[in-house]
Formats: structure tokens, C-alpha cells, sequence
């Protein structure tokens, strides 16, 4: 029984980083290079850059940073849900 607890956290917290690894991806490859003729295309025009240029520079940032907070939010609650919070 002692096992088992860390290891679904463990499981959990693998879970969280490897899907915010897979929308970190679609960011910064697909949005930037992959989808940006499509994005281009299909959007309107930010300021007067093509929408696919702008994700590709400003946007990724926006999603970075949107990232690390959804990273901690996350791993802070199971945190709480698996006793390894530091608040007392």
C-alpha cells in the first residue's frame, strides 16, 4: 500500500507533463511552421503580420507562458490530492 501512492502520483504528474509537452509542441512546431501557410490564410491579420507570422513569434510566447502557469496550477493540486503540498 505504501508503494501504490507514489506511484499514481507519479503516473499523474506524467500524465500532466507529457500532454503540456504535446501542446507545447503544437505551438512551437505546428502553429510556427507546420499550419502557418494555413494560418495565414485562414485568419485575419495581426497589426500587418499575416497571423501565422505572428504565432510563430508572438503567440508561442503568449502560449509558453500560458503553459507554465496551467504546469503549475496543475502540479500544485495534485500536490494537495497526494499529501505532498508544502503548506502546512
Amino acid at each position: 500500500m505504501k508503494i501504490e501512492r507514489p506511484r499514481k502520483y507519479r503516473t499523474a504528474s506524467l500524465r500532466i507533463t507529457f500532454s503540456l509537452l504535446a501542446f507545447w509542441l503544437l505551438i512551437s512546431l505546428g502553429c510556427g511552421v507546420v499550419f502557418r501557410t494555413w494560418l495565414d490564410d485562414n485568419f485575419p491579420t495581426v497589426g500587418h503580420a499575416p497571423f501565422g507570422f505572428w504565432m510563430a513569434q508572438q503567440g508561442a510566447i503568449i502560449g509558453f507562458v500560458l503553459i507554465l502557469i496551467t504546469y503549475a496550477a496543475l502540479m500544485n493540486r495534485l500536490d494537495k490530492k497526494y499529501g505532498y503540498s508544502e503548506q502546512a
